[in-house]
């Protein structure tokens, strides 16, 4: 691909422009070998049909790649965990280890794992494309475990088409989802939290911590078996029924993937799998997170490039999921990780800076994805803002549909500890929540999981602070709280509706769950207290909470009605001292007045000549407001004086409030 439309779009690349088509050459080059010795991406992506454990006609066969061992022996329930020469794995002309059983030889259920000897060691290691992994009760040790159902699951979904624009996403953990002291259920999430996402309007949820992890305080980004829907939380068909089950409801599926790293662990995951520390990672210290103390994937070797395309196709066979938010992509990007590096220069994210293999795959896992399922969704956790992360393949970019905007939650976390709302900038916060490149949407949200994590605060909890303890019962007065909830509505309105594509919440979020998440881990006592949700705050009818999750209903189910987000974004108009901003989107104006005590009258709002309703207000009293905006009343804009071709709409605009207005269709008389 030469002189490739990303170069075109943004001229500011142009002096990387070598740098750029290289990594598109790399990736070109590396996808042609792919075709000749595979036949196609597709067909390399098959993996997981080959390796493993796998029932068939004529018995079992199982594989593994481990080219340091000496020998591997299968052992489990099936021979009483000894090595049994009956279970020996052959090594075969392609280096790869395998083994042939009769149906007799294995039982659904039953638990293994594997016995390697390699020079100078040996050990037990759970298969690298196991899935199903249990872990014992009583002893803690994680078994792989051989799971054939008799019959297999009986999807319903074959009509069930994906959200294509506008995703509004619904980030969820499975485990902490009940209001109970425990780890929750796929049935739990299904009959329970389900129905109150599709009441509340969002069209896709995001499922976190799927992949098998041993530590469940990790959020499940310390990955140790790829394959292996997490079994904590039930089986392989409770996670097919609840997917299944969302479908029917009209809501798309995506799964928090992490291919960015995985966890040390050598009994449970991948490290030392063969006795060498080189298999699937990096060697020596390069294989090694400073930060994140895991372990880093070799992306220049075609085995790991296949297993983790070949997981990419997993998912989405097995699980229908509808794509994927990648995790960690930055760190993958970077030789350093990103790591202390702010990216204000474009030559930070070139000259030499960049993972070229890493690079590589990204790029040929979007494209897979795409071809497996044209309409899946895929988006980049980066914060760096990389050129072309969200761009088209066809464009020179990675391909990713969507960027998260990480630096969003990062702005209002900043503006809320250091400046008094009094002095909010609108002018600034217009630019910095519309900000992004020009080839790429993104996912704008005000606070996803990390900002409510234990030392960290949620939004309304950094707002309220203390009182949220005493002051969110509704006949109880508290100004503090006033303004934490007016101010919350206001957060999520702009956000949302200045979003380039999409918008995400993390589950509880929407009514502004208190406090923080803590995992079960020795400094609490091992406590669930703080790794549940508290639906019943927003259930409640005599709390405030309830206010928050109305309005984030209402703001929700409008933007998706009116397919607002597919619109651009566009100021109208903006005055700092005042505090007022004006923004719009196709037929609808949002008017935002920040003033803490400054209510204005007949408040002139330039826009284009016609008649305007108001049909949502944070001010609606069933928001906890006061009802100063009057729905369903009609304004009709007026000239400006002096300039009868400019028109403004002359509003009342109460203190600390938003609004949106409808532009109304003009009636042709006969």
């Amino acid at each position: 691909m030469k002189n490739p439309q990303l170069l075109k779009i943004d001229p500011w690349l142009k002096p990387f422009e070598t740098e750029i088509n290289k990594r598109i050459t790399i990736f070109e080059n590396k996808l042609n070998e792919i075709n000749a010795l595979h036949g196609s991406l597709t067909q390399f992506a098959n993996a997981h049909h080959y390796f493993g454990l796998h029932k068939n006609n004529s018995g079992w066969t199982f594989r593994e790649w481990a080219p340091n061992a000496t020998s591997i022996f299968l052992i489990g329930d099936c021979n009483n965990w000894t090595q049994n020469p009956s279970y020996e794995l052959k090594r075969n002309a392609k280096n790869e280890w395998e083994l042939s059983l009769p149906h007799t030889a294995l039982e659904h259920g039953q638990r293994y794992k594997l016995h390697l000897t390699w020079p100078g060691g040996e050990g037990h290691r759970l298969p690298a494309y196991a899935n199903r992994v249990i872990q014992d009760e009583k002893t803690f040790v994680y078994d792989a475990q051989v799971w054939a159902p008799a019959e297999p699951f009986a999807w319903s979904d074959q009509q069930f088409k994906p959200v294509s624009d506008s995703p509004l996403i619904y980030e969820a953990h499975i485990g902490m989802s009940s209001e109970e002291g425990k780890v929750s259920s796929y049935n739990e999430f299904e009959s329970t939290i389900l129905p109150r996402i599709k009441d509340l309007g969002y069209n896709t949820i995001q499922l976190m911590a799927i992949q098998e992890h041993p530590y469940y305080g990790s959020f499940g980004y310390h990955v140790s078996n790829f394959f292996a829907a997490s079994s904590r939380f039930g089986t392989p068909e409770e996670l097919k029924q609840l997917i299944d089950k969302a479908h029917s409801m009209g809501i798309t599926v995506i799964m928090d993937i992490v291919h960015s790293h995985a966890v040390k662990n050598e009994l449970e995951g991948l490290g030392l799998f063969d006795g060498t520390d080189s298999l699937y990672f990096h060697g020596g210290e390069k294989g090694n997170h400073p930060a994140w103390d895991s372990r880093l994937f070799n992306y220049g070797k075609n085995e790991v490039l296949q297993f983790l395309l070949s997981n990419c196709k997993y998912w989405m066979e097995e699980y229908h999921f509808d794509g994927f938010r990648f995790d960690g992509v930055t760190s993958m990007l970077y030789k350093n990780h990103g790591l202390e590096i702010n990216f204000v220069a474009y030559s930070d994210y070139f000259n030499g800076a960049t993972d070229g293999d890493a690079l590589t795959y990204l790029s040929l896992s979007n494209l897979l994805i795409h071809e497996l399922k044209p309409t899946a969704l895929t988006l980049a956790e980066e914060m760096s803002g990389y050129p072309g992360i969200a761009g088209k393949i066809a464009d020179g970019g990675l391909g990713f549909d969507y960027r998260l905007s990480m630096g969003v939650p990062d702005l209002w976390i900043k503006i809320i500890k250091e400046i008094p709302d009094e002095k909010w900038n609108v002018d600034l916060l217009f630019y910095e929540l519309t900000q992004h490149r020009v080839e790429e949407r993104i996912i704008s949200y005000t606070e996803s999981h990390d900002q409510a994590l234990v030392g960290d605060k949620t939004i309304l909890f950094r707002l309220a602070d203390k009182d949220m303890y005493d002051c969110m019962a509704i006949n109880t007065p508290n100004l503090n709280i006033d303004r934490a909830i007016a101010l919350h509505k206001i957060i999520r309105l702009i956000t949302a509706g200045t979003s380039n594509g999409g918008y995400l919440t993390f589950m509880g979020n929407e009514f502004g769950h208190p406090e923080w998440i803590d995992f079960p881990r020795v400094g609490n006592n091992h406590s669930y207290h703080y790794a549940r949700r508290q639906w019943s705050l927003a259930d409640h009818p005599d709390l405030k909470y309830k206010f928050l999750q109305s309005f984030d209903k209402a703001m929700i189910t409008f933007l998706q009605k009116n397919k607002l987000l597919t619109h651009p974004c566009y100021k109208y108009y903006s005055n700092p001292d005042d505090q007022v901003l004006a923004f719009g989107r196709g037929d609808f104006l949002f008017v935002v007045n920040l003033s803490p005590d400054k209510s204005y009258t007949d408040y002139g709002i330039p826009t284009s000549a016609g008649k305007y309703m108001p049909v949502l207000s944070s001010d609606q009293s069933e928001f906890g407001g006061y009802d100063r905006t009057e729905l369903n009343y009609l304004y009709y804009t007026q000239a400006v004086q002096g300039n009868k071709d400019h028109h403004q709409l002359l509003l009342y605009l109460p203190a600390r409030t938003a609004m949106v207005l409808k532009k109304q269709p003009i009636r042709s008389v006969h």
